[in-house]
């Protein structure tokens, strides 16, 4: 039931990530027919933070897909418990980085709430809203490498590495 919960969560960050990329691609045809027609229109601002959010929000989706960049020179030539440990202590050093980032992110869009910062150009939005978007994706993020972690300490396989594959089964290591 969880698991289930957990991938739907994930793939929502991942279609929130697809919004503020197609945001993007509003903002820059904004300008483009803006500057065809002899106005001016700063979307840059606007662009940029979707930019922001869409990163953000796709961080968790992109990780239980196996997008990110992982260099594996030397870990693709251990294996069993060797292999595991080292595993477990990757997930490990992520979920904390992670969560460190997260928690203060979070921190970060309340203080800009409870100081009523808002962004210096002509859009002027308040920078709490972004900075949620951000809070919300890495938060994301952070539970999917936890998710990972005790995945791996159970004595699976990482899903990262069967991005053939991601309803991987749940046969123990060997």
């Amino acid at each position: 039931m969880i698991r289930l919960v957990l991938n739907k969560l994930y793939l929502f960050s991942g279609y929130i990530a697809a919004v503020f990329l197609v945001g993007i691609a509003i903002a820059i045809m904004t300008q483009i027919i803006g500057r065809m027609k002899g106005v001016t229109v700063d979307a840059t601002e606007a662009a940029g933070l979707c930019l922001a959010a869409a990163t953000f929000f796709g961080l968790a989706h992109t990780f239980g897909h196996g997008g990110h960049v992982r260099i594996t020179v030397v870990i693709e030539r251990l294996t069993g418990g060797t292999r595991r440990a080292v595993e477990i202590f990757n997930c490990l050093i992520a979920s904390l980085a992670v969560c460190y980032l997260s928690w203060n992110v979070i921190l970060l869009a309340v203080q800009s709430y409870e100081f009523h910062d808002v962004s210096p150009g002509l859009l002027a939005m308040p920078f709490w809203i972004p900075q949620a978007g951000m809070a919300f994706g890495v938060t994301m993020f952070a539970v999917a490498l936890l998710d990972e972690l005790f995945w791996v300490i159970g004595g699976r396989k990482p899903r990262y590495d069967h991005v053939d594959d991601p309803a991987q089964d749940d046969r123990p290591v060997a």
